[in-house]
């Protein structure tokens, strides 16, 4: 098959984009021709599959003079938030992503689009490829498809932006691609799509390059790790507050924050907490690949308290490394990681209430952060548990998609 590729944002940095770029990698396993359009900033060098057909779209050029657009409002690089585009900027946005989809067009027929994302790109590419169908009969058997990272659903429900425009190009799409069964029916509300139209996907990791290490889990310590952005809305400031009633008991117990972040006045406010109550926390920063399959493999547990996700695949990594899991019980994850997991060890922390999708009520932060400490205790006390994650590998992933 010839399979086409959009995202608006970076195709190897944040979730979507390691999905993006590991689900082309596994596809081109498996055979087929593939092209990628993507948001870029004007140094990025993007390094995906070998024979894959590249047309970035450059942010902070003439055309497009601000930085690439982040699904989420704090993103690991500099980038501009939808909610912040001016009528001029969207129609930059716009004319440049039309130009790059008319420009692989002309020189690519696809049998199948995956546009990443069920937002603004999107729907400009739907209303495109829906004018082009009608004169063009090679594209006219082309199947289009969106897949939702939860973070576009997320902005549907708290910003204005083009909201008829986008509802209009997701209600084209052929086929839409859900994360999990949750996620599934908030498409189906947010979008107006019908459920018939939506399958499960789920997401995935390379397993060739995640796997137990042995002889870096050092039995006697303690060790916790978690991976993601390192900000309040991942539920680092609770998982610090958890730690320093978890150092009471045990206490030879250590945290490494692996990430970027991008406010670094909430990262230095972060930092100062730890050095004040003098938790045993390291900020390790971004890692290399291999650096960061070893953070796994030294770890005991893996935590990820966040307050929104769509179905994060560090989970996986994790277990795939040998880690116990504790993670935030947030809709859609637990039924997906029990049906796509055999024997995974993973302890499920009951999150607070919401203001709105991501931001806890203060309140209810000093239950969670204890409910978070005897989570960690537990999983810290508990034997270890093999698990098999054969279904969640890129491969079985990119053969659910087609």
């Amino acid at each position: 098959m010839n399979i086409l590729h959009l995202s608006a944002q970076k195709p190897d940095s944040t979730g979507s984009g390691v999905y993006l770029r590991e689900t082309v990698a596994a596809l081109a396993r498996a055979g087929h021709n593939q092209a990628v359009i993507a948001g870029i900033a004007p140094e990025d060098d993007p390094q995906l599959a070998p024979g894959v057909l590249f047309r970035p779209v450059r942010f902070q050029t003439t055309e497009l003079p601000f930085p690439v657009v982040g699904m989420s409002d704090v993103m690991p690089y500099t980038a501009t938030r939808y909610r912040d585009l001016t009528p001029e900027m969207t129609e930059q946005f716009k004319v440049s992503f039309e130009q790059a989809i008319d420009d692989v067009l002309d020189r690519f027929t696809p049998d199948l689009i995956i546009c990443h994302h069920l937002y603004l790109v999107c729907s400009v590419l739907t209303h495109l490829v829906h004018e082009r169908k009608q004169s063009d009969s090679a594209l006219a058997a082309c199947t289009v498809c969106g897949l939702s990272h939860s973070t576009d659903i997320r902005q549907m429900r708290q910003i204005p932006l083009e909201r008829d425009f986008i509802r209009a190009g997701i209600k084209m799409l052929d086929r839409v691609y859900a994360l999990h069964e949750a996620q599934a029916r908030e498409i189906e509300e947010v979008y107006g799509i019908d459920s018939a139209r939506i399958r499960v996907v789920g997401t995935g990791y390379d397993a060739g390059e995640f796997f137990v290490r042995p002889g870096l889990r050092k039995p006697g310590t303690a060790k916790l790790v978690f991976v993601g952005k390192v900000c309040y809305k991942k539920g680092v400031g609770a998982l610090l507050s958890a730690l320093d009633d978890l150092t009471v008991r045990i206490p030879n117990v250590e945290l490494t924050l692996v990430g970027g972040y991008s406010d670094k006045q909430e990262h230095d406010m972060l930092v100062q907490y730890a050095r004040e109550h003098s938790l045993p926390v390291t900020f390790a920063g971004k890692l290399p690949h291999d650096d960061l399959v070893r953070a796994y493999n030294e770890a005991d547990v893996f935590v990820l308290p966040s307050f929104y996700e769509g179905l994060p695949l560090v989970i996986v990594e994790a277990l795939a490394c040998g880690c116990k899991v504790v993670c935030t019980a947030l809709p859609g994850i637990r039924p997906w990681i029990e049906a796509n997991v055999d024997g995974n060890a993973v302890t499920f922390v009951e999150p607070p209430r919401m203001h709105d999708v991501d931001t806890p009520v203060d309140e209810d932060l000093p239950a969670f952060e204890a409910r978070l400490c005897d989570a960690l205790e537990h999983a810290l006390t508990s034997p270890p548990a093999a698990c098999d994650t054969t279904r969640a590998s890129w491969d079985a992933l990119a053969a659910r998609l087609l």
